[in-house]
């Protein structure tokens, strides 16, 4: 649902509007957490290999992991290791689950692998996990599949890879690798492989007497790690408090809104050593994000201390992520308007100069008004900075209905990426009027206007 499709110019297309399917195309990756920093819209056009491939791989890779963790499947729960909890587990990367998963399955063989590259060349882990993982006809309307085991005394390696992917075709798996791929051991593609495998049969069963619950990751959290993640921070943020504990990710963000990080004298970097996995070195790195917030960034901390983020304490780790992403999106906007600091007032003063200026009726006094959960305000917005753009036969106008109101706001975030507005807010945020991000969605819009004037 990241695109709504009513913005996508299908006919006729000229040199303008192919620009305008590629900025909704680039945008959007940019909300569902690719990171784009380098790659522009004429890059595609102009189908440069390296960028049109890595943009492609980061797309097809968020699909394929998005069921890869334990909020949206429980089932990984099986793969707990003797003494390990919960939260463990729930900060492995997708990767390191699918190791872990593929591992489970082999354990009845005896053999492991430990990654998906020079392990997997000789296709016998393969074989293992398809007779492992196949329907064994005991699932009501799913048949019985049998794993022909023959192609394993294949001498040839290529040859046996060939045998063990007409075995992944009555799976319905034969995706993303050749034979060549798979004895060459090509270890993004063998990835994208097995995380197919997964996706159609986890095999896995969720451990039964387990009185827990797993908390499925909020909007504003999924908001957050895809914004972090599109600015290219390394590494990789797959679970929002897990990820952060050490401030390595934190320190990269202060970065980006321009305050100085001391890396040499003040910066315990990974791999972190010591009792409980260098955990006073996590900390002290914690106390220094703080610090820098308070001191050099000037943002509101009040009763937040290192050890907080540390310990993944959600509301205060979320405090300061905001205060990050509300700043790098203010230095944006201050950065074309020469210097002028930019703050809520600005906005709202400008985004009304503008929509008055359009002759547009809509107008609000702040980003908590209950206009702005019809979404017309921001698509007069759109309309004003690119006219004609916004097709309003498509926007129920008159009383919306929740329905309405929803498929306005789909339209309206993508019309933002579409003219070029780098939005990370959700549709259901501006139906809820949420001000956090209703302000990113309008400022965003502003440093789009302000581009073209």
């Amino acid at each position: 649902d990241t695109i709504d499709e009513r913005t996508i110019n299908k006919k006729k297309l000229t040199p303008f509007t192919t620009q305008e399917n590629l900025n909704l195309a680039l945008n959007s990756a940019s909300a569902i957490g690719c990171q784009v920093v380098n790659i522009g819209a004429q890059d595609l056009k102009e189908g440069k290999p390296h960028l049109v491939l890595g943009l492609l791989w980061q797309i097809i890779k968020i699909g394929l992991f998005a069921d890869i963790k334990l909020s949206r499947n429980e089932a990984l729960a099986a793969l707990l290791e003797e003494g390990e909890s919960l939260e463990a587990l729930m900060k492995l990367s997708p990767e390191e689950l699918l190791l872990r998963w593929v591992n489970f399955h082999l354990k009845k063989t005896g053999m492991t692998i430990s990654n998906f590259s020079g392990d997997i060349k000789d296709s016998k882990a393969y074989f293992h996990l398809l007779e492992q993982i196949a329907p064994d006809g005991t699932k009501e309307g799913v048949p019985r599949v049998e794993i022909d085991m023959t192609g394993l005394y294949e001498k040839d390696l290529k040859k046996r890879a060939e045998c063990l992917l007409k075995q992944a075709e009555l799976l319905g798996c034969r995706q993303f690798v050749s034979a060549t791929d798979i004895v060459t051991g090509n270890a993004k593609l063998n990835l994208a492989f097995v995380a197919t495998l997964f996706n159609k049969h986890p095999a896995l069963t969720k451990p039964e007497n387990q009185d827990w619950t797993v908390e499925g990751e909020t909007r504003e959290e999924r908001t957050f790690r895809n914004w972090m993640n599109s600015l290219g921070v390394n590494p990789h943020v797959h679970h929002v408090y897990g990820d952060l504990q050490d401030a390595i990710v934190i320190l990269q963000l202060y970065e980006k809104i321009k305050v100085p990080v001391d890396w040499n004298h003040r910066v315990n970097l990974p791999p972190f050593k010591g009792v409980g996995g260098g955990h006073l070195k996590k900390i002290e790195n914690c106390n220094y994000a703080v610090e820098l917030g308070k001191k050099k960034a000037g943002f509101s901390l009040v009763g937040i201390g290192g050890q907080d983020l540390y310990d993944g304490n959600p509301t205060l780790t979320l405090a300061l992520v905001w205060q990050l992403m509300r700043r790098y999106t203010l230095n944006v906007l201050e950065d074309l308007g020469h210097g002028e600091v930019a703050g809520d007032d600005l906005i709202i003063s400008w985004v009304n100069k503008t929509l008055a200026e359009a002759g547009k009726s809509s107008s609000f006094k702040s980003f908590k008004d209950k206009s702005i959960s019809t979404s017309l305000p921001v698509l007069d917005l759109i309309d004003a900075i690119q006219p004609q753009s916004v097709n309003f036969d498509l926007v129920k106008r008159d009383s919306p209905s929740d329905e309405d109101k929803l498929n306005n706001a789909k339209y309206a975030v993508s019309m933002a990426r579409k003219i070029g507005a780098k939005v990370y807010a959700l549709p259901e945020d501006l139906v809820e009027v949420n001000p956090k991000m209703v302000m990113t969605m309008f400022a965003c819009l502003m440093g789009r206007g302000m581009k073209r004037a």
